[in-house]
């Protein structure tokens, strides 16, 4: 089977599409761009989205829920702002939602229900719809593969450098591309931060199909990172499909699993960049649990390490702090014996069978002071696992959730 290669490009790289961005005045700086839109040209796209478990969803979100329930799995569009997340802001941000995908599918000639919403931004604060709506005729003159880079930039909040990720593979003969952006910096613990991500792909791939897969990528990606353990009201990843490339992607096919790893390879991409651009972070830490009852155990314990602020304070500072650790494996709510408990970080143990692993503190040290740590958990209770990306937590992360800006 062929590879996924990384190549340069942008979300509209697959055949089918294009994107623009502007600055509509959203963002409290002056020129930024903050409204993107992604259009898919053909007209039988497919369409998938999973979307935040929080009980608090934007109004953006409520209504893709919606609208991919109409549209069974076929959509043109997707509208995103960044600056206001348009959450928590009664029937008037429902309201606002619905009066941009009226406009996008207006403008565009396709119907509501095939135009996604997004937001990201402040809670709390009401959405001047009126400054996307105004921004709307420009965006559809500007739409082009060559301005499409753009709107990665357009969606990004406190990130610190736009995340676009372009894979391409032999796929029955035929080219096909997968292409995705996202956003997200803070407020990460994807749990289907704010969280965006959209991915694009010319791949031919039935509504279902496409759904399926989404999930399952999503799963093994999104789902799988956390800066903060906090779960966003507006978490969204949609892909859409031309189906441009004429490469028919058949469930239960070899190609359909060439497919499924590349769109989860894109995920997992744009994943990792979201943390390692984690607010204020300097380090990038995975963590791999073995040896766990079950596979429920398994990510109890890669969740509760991975979220544990006293863990990611210990990881900033260098400090093989491995009690810490155990510790939080221990409230997981996982079944564990600690005296069966190894903890390593870079193949060097800090804990054997539960207690210090008489290691040198120095080197302990230095392996902690790498910007990327593998850190190994082994329960010895069975023979499951799981993993988690993490970063650590700094200084720096307060000053930038200290202000609502």
């Amino acid at each position: 089977m062929p590879t996924w290669n990384a190549i340069e490009g942008s979300i509209a790289t697959p055949k089918g599409f294009r994107a623009a961005a502007a600055a509509a005045g959203i963002k409290k700086t002056a020129g930024a761009l903050d409204l993107a839109l992604i259009v898919c040209d053909a007209p039988g796209a497919s369409a998938a989205g999973v979307f935040t478990t929080n009980r608090a969803a934007a109004a953006p979100v409520l209504l893709c829920r919606e609208h991919l329930k109409k549209n069974r799995g076929r959509a043109r569009a997707i509208i995103a702002n960044s600056g206001n997340a348009n959450a928590c802001t009664g029937r008037a941000g429902m309201i606002a939602a619905e009066r941009t995908a009226r406009a996008v599918a207006e403008l565009l000639g396709i119907q509501p229900h095939e135009v996604f919403v997004s937001s990201t931004g402040v809670i709390g604060t009401p959405l001047n719809v009126d400054l996307i709506l105004n921004q709307l005729p420009g965006l559809k003159e500007r739409l082009s593969v060559e301005h499409a880079s753009d709107a990665a930039r357009a969606i990004m909040t406190t990130d610190g450098f736009p995340k676009t990720a372009v894979l391409q593979s032999q796929v029955g003969g035929r080219t096909v591309t997968v292409a995705g952006i996202a956003k997200g910096a803070g407020m990460i613990h994807p749990h289907m931060a704010t969280m965006l991500s959209y991915i694009t792909t010319d791949a031919a791939v039935a509504p279902a199909a496409l759904q399926s897969m989404l999930r399952t990528a999503v799963n093994q990606s999104f789902n799988r990172i956390t800066v903060d353990g906090d779960t966003s009201t507006n978490d969204s990843v949609i892909a859409l499909a031309s189906g441009e490339s004429e490469a028919t992607i058949r469930p239960g096919t070899p190609t359909a699993k060439h497919f499924l790893n590349g769109l989860t390879e894109i995920c997992q991409g744009l994943a990792r960049m979201i943390v390692k651009d984690g607010e204020g972070a300097s380090k990038v830490a995975r963590i791999e649990v073995r040896g766990a009852r079950n596979a429920s155990d398994a990510e109890r314990v890669a969740r509760a390490v991975a979220n544990s602020p006293l863990v990611k304070t210990a990881l900033a500072g260098g400090d093989p702090n491995w009690g810490r650790i155990v510790c939080a494996a221990g409230y997981s709510g996982a079944a564990i014996d600690p005296a069966k408990v190894d903890v390593r970080v870079n193949g060097l143990y800090l804990c054997r069978h539960g207690v210090h692993a008489g290691f040198d503190e120095g080197a302990a040290k230095a392996e902690l002071g790498k910007n990327e740590l593998l850190i190994r958990i082994d329960l010895h209770q069975g023979k499951a696992g799981d993993w988690m990306w993490t970063c650590d937590f700094t200084h720096e992360y307060i000053r930038i959730n200290a202000s609502r800006s």
